[in-house]
């Protein structure tokens, strides 16, 4: 293993008998320090909280590929179904710089973040080494969560009403399939559901989210993002060995 003090790039051996939680979180650093100043400049409501916030999804790309380097045999099915829905959640974060040419980014935000959480479903469901066993029965408790805010949301939603009923229950797939993972993607899953509930109340009814909410938004899904992309890779390092 290369030293990185000595200027080595060489990614740490992932197998859990030779790297300790140190070196699995490693490459996920500089997500979380950009996660960190974006997250603050959003509640103090500074500029470069846009510019910041399409960093995020590249790094945590990165952070992906470096600390899976050294799994062996390399998953690269399931670490393609990771990138896949990193990519999208990246172009649904700049759907209004990625998709001018439409007056309105919300249907695109919703299309491309719907896309990102088929691919997670997908990477939960079959994923090997990731599921723990059967959806544990706290789990329903998403199913009441969905029926909730579609109670609260739909008479709100207008010409969207569809799309935001389909991409909730993706929504609430994503969290539900996290939770037979267990653990850090469980968490994952949970603060992805908190901060798109929150965005979702911050979309249509505006009026009665206060302007901290929007920092909360951020700070519930940078949180959710990088719980599952580590867990993720953890769970797989953990099967390699």
């Amino acid at each position: 293993m290369t030293d990185p003090s000595r200027g080595g790039l060489k990614s740490p051996e992932l197998s859990e008998a030779t790297a300790g939680p140190t070196q699995l979180l490693l490459p996920f650093v500089p997500y979380a320090a950009i996660s960190i100043v974006h997250v603050a400049f959003v509640f103090i409501g500074n500029p470069l909280a846009g510019p910041t916030k399409l960093l995020l999804m590249p790094l945590l790309a990165v952070a992906i590929l470096w600390a899976s380097a050294g799994v062996r045999p390399w998953p690269g099915k399931a670490l393609s179904l990771l990138l896949l829905g990193v990519l999208f959640s990246w172009l649904g974060d700049g759907s209004s710089a990625f998709f001018p040419m439409f007056a309105d980014e919300v249907p695109m935000m919703l299309a491309c973040f719907g896309i990102a959480h088929v691919f997670y479903v997908l990477l939960m469901w079959r994923g090997r080494g990731l599921a723990r066993g059967g959806f544990p029965k706290w789990a329903l408790g998403y199913v009441a969560a969905y029926a909730l805010l579609v109670s609260l949301l739909v008479p709100h939603t207008g010409d969207l009403t569809v799309p935001v009923l389909f991409y909730g229950a993706l929504l609430v797939a994503t969290a539900a399939f996290a939770a037979r993972c267990g653990g850090l993607i469980a968490w994952g899953g949970f603060w992805f559901l908190a901060s798109d509930a929150i965005l979702s109340f911050r979309i249509f009814t505006p009026d009665a989210m206060p302007d901290w909410t929007s920092g909360a938004v951020m700070l519930t899904y940078t949180l959710g993002q990088g719980l599952i992309a580590y867990g993720v890779v953890r769970a797989l390092a953990t099967r390699a060995n």
